[in-house]
């Protein structure tokens, strides 16, 4: 079985959360819109199209996809 190529860190004291893709840090999001214009950035092409729920892509430690800050600072 292979790692999930999307690692998504717990959030932090602010709710703001770090991303992996592939090994390689592309950010720390606010929200989840901000993971897909990080993957963008990394070269993915349609980023938009990812699903965050899927468990063979994504791997969300320490709180799933609905723990978010309530709005960046």
């Amino acid at each position: 079985m292979t790692s999930p190529r999307l690692v998504i860190y717990p959030p932090d004291e602010n709710g703001w959360r770090r991303v992996r893709w592939d090994g390689t840090a592309i950010g720390v999001a606010h929200r989840p819109s901000d993971i897909h214009v990080f993957l963008a950035s990394a070269g993915m092409e349609n980023p938009e199209d990812l699903d965050l729920g899927d468990p063979t892509l994504v791997e969300w430690r320490g709180a799933g996809p609905e723990s978010w800050a309530e709005s960046p600072p």
